[in-house]
């Protein structure tokens, strides 16, 4: 049986923001890391996000799908996310993991859960990130406890981080809007959409909480 275009779809669009972080991660770690021990476990997240790539390219292919068409519709606005939020030190570096790619990843997750429990399964799998958090949280928490301004200032860099992170998911839903409407169907209809939005506003907050900013 052939999978939806929204299945795709999404796994497309999550292997490439897989493979993005990969390259993303690899090039902040190699140019922001303020010590060799914090290139290493950058570096080591990197690995991961590379091994989650690998497991969504291998799904698409034995769904039948080209990995490489499934996920060139989110070339350019995953791209253009990057572009437009390029890091200029190391604690933007991590907020934007932190912050950045979590409203995004669950975002993924509630579109993930009203389809097939596999690719739900699949995505929460590729989706984990324990790990990254912790390293995030740790030493952004130690940096604005030592000097309060910086938590004013990364705060203004989160609100921006996820005011981009709208506008990218609004030009992904033009690119596909199979996508936008397998999550509209599948939850129950506009109401639903309302309620997932305050979700990620409330997780969000969580974040920056945890952040101490």
């Amino acid at each position: 049986m052939k999978e939806s275009p929204g299945v795709v779809d999404l796994l497309g669009v999550l292997a490439y923001a897989e493979l993005s972080a990969y390259a993303r991660m690899t090039e902040d770690a190699a140019t922001l890391a303020p010590s060799l021990a914090d290139r290493a476990a950058l570096s080591e997240l990197a690995v991961a996000e590379y091994a989650h790539f690998s497991l969504l390219r291998d799904h698409l292919a034995g769904l039948g799908a080209d990995p490489d068409a499934a996920m060139t519709p989110f070339v350019a606005a995953l791209d253009a996310w990057h572009a437009q939020t390029r890091p200029a030190d190391w604690l933007q570096a991590l907020v934007k993991t932190y912050v950045g790619d979590g409203i995004a990843n669950d975002f993924y997750r509630e579109v993930a859960r009203h389809l097939d429990p596999s690719v739900a399964k699949l995505v929460d799998e590729v989706l984990v990130d324990e790990v990254r958090s912790q390293f995030a949280v740790e030493r952004v928490r130690a940096e604005v406890e030592a000097d309060p301004a910086a938590g004013a200032r990364l705060a203004l860099w989160a609100r921006r981080l996820v005011g981009e992170a709208l506008s990218q998911a609004q030009q992904v839903a033009a690119a596909r809007p199979e996508l936008a409407l397998s999550l509209v169907e599948a939850s129950g209809g506009q109401a639903d959409i309302s309620r997932l939005f305050a979700t990620l506003t409330e997780e969000h907050n969580k974040r920056m909480a945890a952040l101490g900013i």
